[in-house]
């Protein structure tokens, strides 16, 4: 089954979508500046973008630091048998998670979570056990993050 594009994204769309991935409060009129278009013409791309699914919301980035949680880590959990519905259906609870993804290989999800200290991400584990076998991983630093999708050469 081949997936066929709603909306051809061509190189203006590109570099407006770099702009709103950079700073999605930026104005229409800088973005218009920038790509050498009018503000009309940004408006109307973006709208269109966004009825076509490229664009699929704006987000405010928030401190996890800032905001008194001391750690983030990445959490592996490989699911016992019979406990993986379950716990897709009770992850969406888990106020510590900030990304969770279903994946492949040994392993059949990995979480991003942030927590205020490691009692607290003791305690989280604790809940988690109770699904799979767990992995944690401590994040020291962010190497890339939130790098904008752009377009590919190939």
């Amino acid at each position: 089954m081949e997936y066929t594009l709603k909306m051809k994204v061509d190189t203006l769309n590109w570099k407006i979508l770099e702009s709103l991935q950079q700073n999605s409060r930026i104005s229409n009129t800088k973005i218009a500046r920038q790509v050498g278009i009018t503000s009309p013409a940004v408006a109307e791309r973006i709208r269109k973008m966004e009825d076509a699914g490229i664009i699929e919301g704006y987000f405010t980035k928030v401190s996890y630091f800032e905001t008194g949680h001391q750690l983030k880590a990445i959490i592996t959990l490989r699911a016992f048998m019979g406990r993986l519905k379950p716990f897709l259906i009770k992850v969406k609870s888990f106020k510590e998670v900030i990304n969770c993804y279903r994946i492949t290989g040994n392993e059949n999800i990995v979480l991003e979570v942030v927590l205020k200290n490691q009692q607290h991400l003791e305690q989280f584990i604790d809940q988690l056990i109770t699904y799979g076998e767990t992995k944690t991983q401590i994040v020291l630093s962010n190497v890339i993050e939130n790098n904008p999708i752009v377009k590919s050469n190939l």
